[in-house]
């Protein structure tokens, strides 16, 4: 899969808070994905993981500092 080097740099529990950053961080031209472990039966239970390329890893969390996204 693509995000076998890829490296976490943000987690969390909320689906949508997740889907924003991935957003965000796209628009601002760092490639990201979303990486949900969540229980398929329990979907409440689980975290959330975005993950970038460990060459845009310093941007991402520049970004996520910036926006003041915890």
């Amino acid at each position: 899969m693509m995000e076998n080097n890829w490296i976490k740099v943000f987690s969390t529990e909320d689906v949508l808070a997740a889907e924003i950053l991935k957003q965000g961080l796209l628009e601002s031209d760092i490639a990201a994905v979303v990486m949900n472990q969540r229980d398929s039966s329990y979907q409440t239970f689980g975290m959330i993981h975005i993950l970038v390329h460990p060459d845009n890893f310093d941007k991402a969390a520049a970004y996520i500092k910036e926006n003041n996204i915890v």
